[in-house]
């Protein structure tokens, strides 16, 4: 995982009021919970008196009680109020546990994993408004987020793994791609086509793009598919530890905006989301070795593969300049 990022880590409504979540994310123990304004807060999940699992405990008020021994914690990690010192006593500072700052927007979750000193600003997102609904679902694969990065980066596998759904037509050639990465944005211009005989076309080769980036992805781990003005598919690919990964993918549209069909729309967009995602998983969770990176992976990367190559180059940079080694 990079450090100093910010990861999409839960939807919103994972994350009830009056109720702590206990989840694995990068790696950590992580609990969620929400204060009397409803703004979530996250810690790491363990108690730091005697180890015990701060998700098991209760909210009271706006501090996460544990639940061996009541120590109550605010969102900044610190212990507030120990029962057995009184109201009154004093608390030693070192009864802390580790605070992560979390941002909620577009029924996302996130967290600065990382130095919070060095805190970016407001993590980022794609041009989808309240003008759009959606539906979507989440499932775990047993594959680092890495390869399911690439996955959605990956234009040459349409017309094989997706054969009778987004890859039919048999448009195996790969044309360029065009690959651009600006600000931490990784922009991708798709341009397959059938075989008529011609050699792919390089990058350079190709006109500039007048229109949208087909795909767009936001590092650390957030993805989107523009298939038109009125629709797209989002996917954040979100870290658990070096061998599973949560997928949490939405389809949105806005050309239907009458609640009843709106819905039926929205499910039927999602059932093909569901179908096509898991033509995905049958290959990429048999993928080895699970983890991707930019040396020493034996692969035979190929031209069509730029974004792939631009992805695993950029995710190394960034890492570099964490501080982090490959």
């Amino acid at each position: 995982m990079i450090k100093n990022q910010w990861y999409v880590v839960l939807e919103s409504k994972e994350v009830k009021t009056h109720r702590p979540v206990g989840v694995t994310r990068l790696g950590e123990k992580l609990v969620f919970w929400r204060d009397s304004k409803g703004k979530v807060n996250c810690v790491h999940d363990l108690c730091p008196h005697l180890g015990a699992q701060l998700s098991q405990g209760k909210v009271n008020e706006d501090c996460l009680a544990c639940p061996f021994h009541g120590f109550e914690f605010d969102n900044r990690g610190q212990c507030v109020y120990l029962p057995a010192f009184g109201r009154n006593g004093e608390i030693p500072k070192a009864i802390r546990t580790e605070a992560y700052h979390a941002f909620e927007n577009h029924g996302f979750i996130w967290i600065w994993w990382g130095d919070p000193d060095k805190i970016q600003g407001e993590p980022g997102w794609f041009d989808i408004d309240d003008s759009f609904s959606s539906a979507g679902f989440q499932e775990q694969w047993p594959v680092h987020y890495s390869r399911m990065v690439e996955n959605q980066l990956d234009v040459v596998h349409l017309p094989f793994v997706h054969y009778n759904t987004i890859g039919s037509g048999g448009r195996m050639v790969v044309d360029g791609p065009i690959v651009k990465i600006e600000n931490d944005v990784l922009y991708l211009w798709v341009y397959n086509r059938s075989d008529d005989g011609t050699p792919p076309r390089r990058p350079e080769e190709l006109p500039q793009p007048t229109r949208p980036p087909m795909l767009v992805f936001n590092f650390p781990n957030l993805w989107q598919n523009r298939i038109s003005e009125d629709v797209r598919i989002t996917a954040a690919f979100v870290p658990v530890d070096e061998e599973n990964s949560m997928i949490y993918i939405r389809s949105w549209q806005r050309f239907v905006r009458i609640p009843l069909v709106r819905s039926v729309v929205n499910a039927v967009f999602n059932w093909s989301s569901i179908y096509i995602t898991h033509q995905d998983r049958r290959v990429v969770r048999m993928q080895l070795p699970r983890k991707t990176a930019l040396k020493k992976m034996g692969e035979k990367i190929t031209s069509a593969d730029r974004a792939i190559l631009a992805y695993r180059t950029h995710r190394h940079d960034l890492k570099l300049a964490a501080g982090q080694e490959e």
